[in-house]
């Protein structure tokens, strides 16, 4: 047994298989390829479901990989065990219904022993129970002693998913670290929960069918899938116990120490945790972000930015001043980029999108601690072991602290979350969010539930303008009729139409149909299944179930939505020039009057990047490349590279979109013919729409004309509102800026003065009410701001007083109220103004000696304030 590293048991084991005739893929994506019943991939048979299920023809029926992988359900105990981690790698051979239990037992033993030179005498086997073959293999053409072949019951070596499906016994293999690491038991053997054996290679024989009965039916082809734990096998062939010793983790580790100048103890100190957390965490962040995941506040997306916030937090634990992990992102790529190539080609990007997160964690954290901080403290004063869910909310939502950190800072201090209390407030921010969705898709989809037409719209589009169809069905008011009369508005359905349904981000075609008897205007179409639903408004005569028509597109609208639908495609590879492969289409909308295209990002681009991205896509149409369509088998197209929408389901055949050499995209849109006929593209704005996800606005062709007479006519107003020439309107504007200013001064200047005189009045009005001196007073000029600074300065002066103040500023009311520093042992000014506002319909709180609070009611106000005589009586 020859100590190896772990980039050489790798290719070892890779090796091994591919000279036993198996077919040696790189990983698969950690981002599941068309499976939503997976966040991330966490083992290494999930990329091959479609293969073992029979969906999909596998490359070979052998195969072998190591695939990345992600887990997160341990997260807690990452750092405080020697094994657990949130990134590791798994080393697997596959057989698709080809070699079965014998070789996979052979290959396992000949890998382990011949290779590895693992000593025979260290190695043991576990068999499930029933499994007489597996048995009989490992002893007699093995040889595996008897005594060292345990029998297992179903819950250890046996394995199926859910309640039905392919499933199959399991035979593990042990390695015997020596009695040292045992619990000193004579019959200490694979199954005891020492440390004695690990566990490091599971080799499944999936050879059953489980019937929705629970019966257990022989597969006619079964498979071979085998996982082994690259870092465990690393374990036993550096003879290390933790996987933070492994060479290339600790190769991490050590910069983390270097960096913290924090001395590791190998798991014995408190700081052990935090500096194995940051290394595991950081693994985990560069392998995710270099297969395009960015943080954001859902799924996967979540999960990066809590391993890249968790991992922050450390730091500062640590003492680490300022942003460290983009920095020690490096030494990742540098260990592992030779077997993941992506590293190496996303090193500036992964780099950037953690200095970026850390640089937005960094601007809230301070503030979010202090908060904690304080919640922690009002929970030991009132003894109250668990934090109120909508305060956990609020520093989820206001200040980015994902809700696992705040429960974990929490647990440190010996406190909990109400879970379900924050996971009630999520809900409600999310209804709020959807409410103005709600009724999208509404319409046909109604219409659908008391009418199907039974077959499909021929959709003839593409190559003409209009068609001669047959009306096969009529909706109205969500009932099929037979007719349809002037004046009604419906919807109808054709045999064949020329008009393009809404679908894929694109609008609609709008145009007329008609015939002698009468003609309508559509107005929008939608596409349910295969049967377009055109939503008609009928101008004359009536329209009958049967009756041919004579069916026209308006042109200019389809040629103006056909241009900006091409720069969408030239504008997506013009992105991934200037800021990077990892840019992703996230949606788009193309019209008549212009296009909105999102797309995965980390930051804001800069104008430079803004202006890049526009000259290249005017180049481009300045080139007059051609653009050509073709359908064809979808995996010919993905072989010639053409982009398809993540996630998106496709059929067998697909059309693919082809700008020249330039872009090839998966689309059912509509194009120009020739990028010359996009005229020029112009981008309006650039903006965020969600954590990581950026939007740019743009207009093309027409449109910019469009936009440049709409500008004129703007300019045209302000130099006659302003009564001066085009040459004079930014000198003249400037001078009414500073003219504007000036005057708010001046008034700002009176006002203040206004307030600093009136606090003697103000003081003198004060009553007394149970011995301490109550002013009350109702504001309509101040605001908030004005009412902090006239308490502040009479608290600053006066002892005794309690001060309970109004402000009523366009249509807005707020409340403050003040309490002396002498009086906050028997009044609580946040507990006082719950109770004022609330009589005018608001809430708030605060401190002891100073709180603020909104309302609704202005007319309640009065009421509001003769609350407070009413809370010191």
């Amino acid at each position: 047994m020859e100590k190896m590293g772990l980039n050489a048991l790798r290719e070892a084991f890779l090796s091994f298989y591919e000279s036993k005739g198996h077919y040696r893929r790189q990983s698969y994506s950690l981002i599941p390829e068309n499976d939503k019943s997976l966040l991330l991939i966490g083992a290494g048979m999930a990329p091959l479901k479609p293969y073992f299920a029979g969906l999909e023809t596998p490359p070979s029926k052998r195969m072998t990989t190591c695939q990345k992988c992600i887990r997160t359900g341990d997260i807690d105990n990452v750092g405080h065990t020697d094994r657990h981690g949130t990134f590791f790698e798994m080393l697997g051979n596959f057989s698709f219904g080809d070699y079965f239990k014998k070789e996979a037992i052979t290959w396992a033993w000949e890998f382990s022993t011949e290779i590895l030179k693992l000593p025979e005498e260290k190695l043991w086997v576990t068999i499930y129970e029933d499994d007489d073959e597996a048995r009989q293999l490992w002893r007699d053409m093995i040889g595996v002693p008897e005594e060292k072949i345990v029998a297992l019951g179903k819950d250890d070596n046996f394995w199926e998913i859910g309640t039905g499906g392919p499933c199959g016994p399991c035979s593990e293999i042990y390695f015997d670290r020596g009695e040292e690491h045992g619990c000193g038991r004579p019959d200490c053997k694979p199954g005891c929960e020492c440390d004695r054996y690990v566990e490091f290679w599971n080799l499944v024989f999936t050879q059953f069918n489980k019937e929705e009965d629970g019966t257990y039916t022989p597969l006619p082809h079964p498979n071979i899938d085998t996982g082994m734990g690259l870092e465990r096998i690393a374990c036993v062939m550096q003879d290390t116990s933790s996987i933070f010793d492994v060479d290339t983790i600790k190769y991490i580790l050590d910069e983390v120490v270097r960096v913290s100048g924090v001395k590791y103890q190998q798991g014995k100190a408190p700081t052990d945790v935090s500096i194995r957390i940051i290394t595991d965490h950081l693994r985990s962040m560069v392998f995710m972000i270099s297969d395009g995941i960015l943080p954001g506040n859902e799924g996967r997306e979540y999960v990066l930015r809590r391993l890249i916030r968790r991992a922050a937090r450390q730091g500062r634990v640590l003492g680490i001043e300022g942003p460290f992990l983009a920095a020690l992102s490096e030494k990742v790529v540098d260990v592992s980029g030779k077997a993941y190539p992506e590293l190496e080609k996303m090193r500036t990007f992964v780099h950037k999108v953690i200095a970026a997160e850390e640089e937005k964690f960094a601007a809230t954290i301070d503030q979010g601690m202090k908060i904690i901080e304080d919640y922690i403290s009002e929970m030991k004063a009132s003894e109250n072991g668990v934090l109120d869910g909508e305060k956990a909310f609020k520093l989820h939502d206001t200040y980015g602290f994902p809700i696992d950190l705040t429960r974990e800072i929490l647990a440190e201090a010996g406190f909990e979350v109400d879970l379900e209390g924050f996971d009630q407030a999520m809900a409600e921010q999310k209804a709020r969010s959807q409410k103005e969705q709600e009724m999208e898709g509404a319409g046909w989809e109604e219409a659908a539930a008391d009418f199907v037409f039974e077959g499909e719209t021929e959709f003839v589009g593409y190559t003409q303008v209009g068609s001669r169809s047959v009306i096969k069905a009529i909706v109205v008011g969500g009932q099929p009729v037979d007719a349809i009369k002037e004046g009604e508005e419906g919807i109808i359905v054709l045999d064949k139409t020329p008009f393009y349904a809404e679908s894929g981000g694109q609008a609609s075609d709008t145009g007329l149909i008609y015939n002698d008897n009468g003609s309508a205007s559509v107005d929008y179409v939608e596409k349910f299944q295969q049967v377009f639903a055109h939503h008609i408004t009928v101008k004359t005569g009536q329209l009958a179930v049967g009756e041919d028509l004579l069916c026209g597109y308006d042109e200019i609208q389809r040629n103006r939505t056909a241009a900006n639908h091409t720069a969408t495609h030239l504008l997506q590879k013009a992105l991934q020039e200037v800021l990077g492969e990892h840019v992703k289409q996230a949606g788009s909308s193309v019209t008549a009057d212009g296009l909105r295209f999102d797309f995965s990002h980390y930051q804001a681009m800069t104008a430079e990047e803004i202006r890049n991205v526009e000259e290249i896509v005017n180049d481009k149409i300045g080139h007059f490349i051609d653009v050509s369509t073709e359908v064809m088998a979808a995996k010919e197209a993905f072989k010639t590279g053409a982009m398809a929408l993540f996630g998106e389901k496709y059929g067998d055949t697909v059309r693919v979109v082809s700008i020249g050499e330039y872009s090839r995209e998966l689309c059912g849109g509509t194009h120009v013919k020739n990028t010359g006929q996009v005229g020029a593209f112009r981008i309006l704005s650039e903006s965020g729409v969600a954590s990581g996800v950026r939007r740019i606005e743009a207009i093309t062709g027409l449109g910019i004309l469009d936009h440049y007479k709409k500008n004129e006519n703007l300019l045209s107003d302000l130099t006659d509102a302003m009564k001066v020439t085009r040459d004079n309107i930014t000198d003249k504007a400037a001078s009414l800026i500073s003219e504007v200013k000036s005057l708010k001064k001046e008034i700002e200047a009176q006002k203040q003065a206004k307030m600093a005189g009136s606090l003697g009045s103000l003081i003198d009005e004060a009553v007394e009410v149970g011995g301490v001196r109550l002013i009350r007073k109702r504001y309509d000029e101040l605001k908030i701001d004005d009412l902090r600074k006239i308490a502040d300065e009479i608290r600053a002066k006066e002892k005794n007083v309690i001060m309970v103040l109004a402000a009523v500023h366009k249509g807005k009311v707020n409340f403050m109220v003040s309490v002396s520093d002498d009086l906050t042992d028997r009044y609580h000014a946040g507990k006082m103004i719950k109770e004022i506002a609330k009589v005018a319909g608001g809430g708030g709180g605060g401190k002891a000696n100073m709180a603020m609070a909104g309302a609704k009611d202005a007319s309640k106000v009065d009421e509001a304030l003769a609350k407070a005589e009413e809370l010191l009586g």
